[in-house]
Formats: structure tokens, C-alpha cells, sequence
């Protein structure tokens, strides 16, 4: 055995780091690759992609842009979180709960005005 192998590592390569594209950069790559002036080869070495990449970025283009056209005109409904909707939804039933108690108290309050007076 040489000294060499007993110093060697087999199989160690630095692990990668994950890339995450943010929508404006995936959007701006694929306006690039729909230009045509240049080679999607070279578009897709100088941002260190694969032709598998610009193909999922060009189907969530589509998808975006058919999610967005087939939308109604008017008022978009916004959605809530699930943490904002229970808050909401506690706040409602304390409202409710004190309106009731309020109710009960006119009640109450009415019942003695009609029958007699205050100074009883």
C-alpha cells in the first residue's frame, strides 16, 4: 500500500447548495430564453441551469398567465390565514356574547320602567 492511497478520501465532493430563484428572476430568464437572439445554451450555462429548469419555469409562466387571464373582473378576494380567521372567529363569538348579556339587561330595564316607576 503507498502512502498516497492511506491519505485519500474516496467519494467526498462538497455537497451542493440548493438554489432558489425568486419569481422576477425566473420571469426575467424566461423573457431571455423567448428572445431568441441568443442560444438558450448559453443562457442556461450562464445561469448555471438545465433545459429541464427552463422547462418547468416556462410552465409555471403559463400556468401563472392562465390562472391570472381566467380570472372574473371585479374585486379579488383576498385569503385569510388560518391564525387570522380563529382570532376573527373568537372575537365574533365575545361580541356576540356581550350583545347577548346587553340584551338581557334592556330586557331587565324595561321591565321595570313599564311596571312602575324608579323610586321603588
Amino acid at each position: 500500500m503507498s502512502s498516497s492511497n492511506s491519505s485519500e478520501v474516496p467519494n467526498q465532493t462538497p455537497e451542493k447548495k440548493r438554489r432558489y430563484l425568486s419569481a422576477e428572476k425566473k420571469f426575467q430568464i424566461y423573457l431571455e430564453a423567448q428572445e431568441g437572439g441568443k442560444p438558450v445554451g448559453e443562457l442556461l450555462r450562464r445561469q448555471g441551469l438545465f433545459s429541464t429548469d427552463l422547462a418547468r419555469i416556462r410552465q409555471q409562466v403559463k400556468e401563472g398567465a392562465l390562472q391570472r387571464l381566467s380570472a372574473k373582473p371585479g374585486r379579488q378576494q383576498s385569503q385569510v390565514s388560518t391564525e387570522a380567521y380563529e382570532a376573527i372567529k373568537l372575537e365574533l363569538q365575545n361580541k356576540e356574547r356581550a350583545l347577548a348579556d346587553l340584551s338581557v339587561e334592556l330586557a331587565i330595564l324595561r321591565k321595570k320602567t313599564n311596571g312602575g316607576s324608579w323610586d321603588r
